[in-house]
């Protein structure tokens, strides 16, 4: 059985706009207390069992069933069929232009999602679009119509398409106005709600719990809060206080949250952006409130909840239609180099049969994206003596038993190629962290703790380690080190020039001296957290 150290626990990311949904609501999140408790304060959120005191506070309503029903919904999948069908109308009576109606549509829709239109809000209003929506609809007819009038050098024709779209785009802002209009009556009447849990005790964060709570249209259960320990929390027994910060993962699993609000929480953005990347946040929405929240972006749709602004943070995750454009890249392209290189492939497999006799190909299993082991194919250069050996010997650049057909094979990498059907099965793609073996995914995951995140991407045929140079047999702290020093004590220039005024090889020599340097950093900066 194959060891699945902490890079197991590296689980798939979501790119899911749940805070983003047609609708939600707000909640009673916690039991209610004894009539010995003391009385809530005006605008605070409803009693809670007070924090750390045995097991944190779960709520109590969990939701209504519909909205159970419709979680998976986003507000896309309204608005965007609504604003297709709108712009189509006019072809049930006017069919002389049904072409550029068509593509009019699909460049509109186009242009709505590029500019956000299609992003669920936790503010909605029809006015606030109304602005953006006639700025890109004009944009798309004018696109559409230059293109028509090229085609048909025809004035009458030109205008009586624009006739046309003109009828469209008042049918998309009539159609635009009826589905906020059911988003807002939706969440109003808590057919769709997600629930959402606020980092900080603060008066912002009291003040967004009020409001979510007062307000459903804004498609937010409140859970309650999460806030660190230094934190003093002279309200403990009537905040919904669910547990530490260090404690998120936790509670977001218990209470199902989806939404996660940073607000006022007192804590160094290094540790909410350690908390962010944890396998169990991942799938959840992050919402911040910017701390400048008195001033307001003047580009954009800025979004708020009452008079507090929020802005949802992005994640940089392939899924969906991205992820299908980028396998369909990396199908093609690995077709195309076994097809170009089959020459060059025959070569090195013939070469490899005369030199070490039957068994060209050498299989070795490696960890894959979210942990999933996989057989990596390459040209053999060696036998090893024994599995073991395979599996934990970390180069055999310097070995005897590797061959001169061997030997020139890894220094030109020849021998990476048969991983172009690696690429073609899915394991991995072209380019992305390099694949490594249980052993030593377990030995750098307890050595760094952030290593099982790169497993949280494919893995890849080449990445930034190999263009980098730093490859074979440079220990995996060097490379880590070498920029973790100079981002850490000096610009990031100071590490460009570093590589300018000096060759690979005086590189390697000083990265070994480096690593022990680090390594007292690393506790140093340790024994400082603690």
């Amino acid at each position: 059985m194959v060891k699945t150290g902490p890079f197991a626990r590296a689980v798939k990311a979501s790119d899911g706009d749940v805070g983003l949904s047609l609708v939600d609501s707000p909640v009673t999140t916690v039991p209610p207390q004894p009539a010995t408790a003391p009385a809530p304060i005006p605008g605070a959120c409803s009693p809670a069992v007070p924090p750390h005191a045995g097991s944190p506070a779960v709520p109590q309503d969990a939701g209504s069933p519909a909205a159970h029903r419709v979680r998976p919904l986003r507000a896309w999948m309204l608005a965007m069929p609504v604003d297709l069908a709108a712009f189509l109308v006019p072809l049930t009576w006017n069919r002389e232009y049904w072409k550029g109606i068509i593509v009019a549509g699909l460049v509109t829709a186009v242009a709505f999602a590029l500019g956000g239109l299609y992003a669920g809000r936790r503010h909605v209003s029809f006015l606030d679009e109304v602005p953006i929506l006639c700025v890109r609809l004009l944009a798309s007819a004018a696109v559409v119509g230059i293109i028509a009038a090229q085609r048909h050098d025809s004035v009458a024709y030109v205008g009586g398409f624009l006739r046309v779209v003109a009828v469209s785009s008042l049918l998309v802002l009539i159609g635009r106005a009826i589905t906020r209009t059911a988003v807002i009556v939706a969440r109003r009447r808590r057919w769709v709600e997600h629930s959402a849990i606020v980092l900080g005790v603060g008066p912002v964060a009291t003040e967004l719990a009020r409001l979510l709570r007062r307000y459903p249209r804004y498609g937010l259960r409140f859970a309650g809060f999460v806030d660190v320990d230094a934190t003093r929390h002279e309200h403990a027994a009537v905040l919904p206080l669910l547990g530490r910060l260090d404690d998120l993962e936790d509670v977001v699993r218990r209470v199902d949250c989806e939404v996660v609000i940073i607000a006022d929480i007192d804590c160094p953005d290094e540790t909410l952006q350690r908390i962010a990347r944890l396998p169990g946040i991942t799938a959840c929405d992050l919402w911040v409130v910017p701390r400048l929240r008195e001033f307001r972006a003047h580009h954009g749709m800025p979004d708020h909840i009452g008079a507090i602004p929020v802005t949802r943070v992005g994640r940089p995750v392939l899924t969906g239609p991205k992820w299908a454009v980028k396998r369909a890249s990396d199908i093609l392209a690995a077709s195309v180099a076994l097809v170009l290189l089959s020459p060059i492939l025959l070569i090195c497999a013939v070469a490899t049969r005369l030199e070490g006799g039957p068994g060209i190909f050498f299989r070795q299993l490696r960890i894959g994206q979210y942990g999933k082991p996989f057989q990596l194919v390459k040209f053999r250069s060696m036998r090893p003596s024994t599995e073991e050996e395979s599996q934990t010997r970390w180069s055999v650049a310097d070995d005897l038993r590797v061959g001169p057909v061997g030997r020139f094979m890894r220094r030109t990498s020849l021998d990476e190629l048969p991983q172009l059907w690696n690429i073609l099965r899915g394991d991995m793609t072209i380019v992305g962290p390099r694949p490594e073996r249980p052993f030593f995914v377990d030995q750098f995951s307890a050595d760094y703790p952030d290593y099982a995140m790169r497993h949280r991407v494919p893995v890849g045929l080449t990445g930034l380690a190999q263009v980098s140079g730093l490859r074979g047999d440079t220990p995996v702290g060097a490379w880590l080190g070498i920029l973790a020093c100079f981002f850490m004590i000096g610009p990031a220039v100071e590490l460009v020039k570093y590589f300018i005024n000096r060759s690979r090889v005086e590189v390697l020599k000083e990265v070994k001296g480096l690593e022990l340097q680090l390594l007292e950093i690393k506790e140093c900066l340790q024994q400082r957290k603690v």
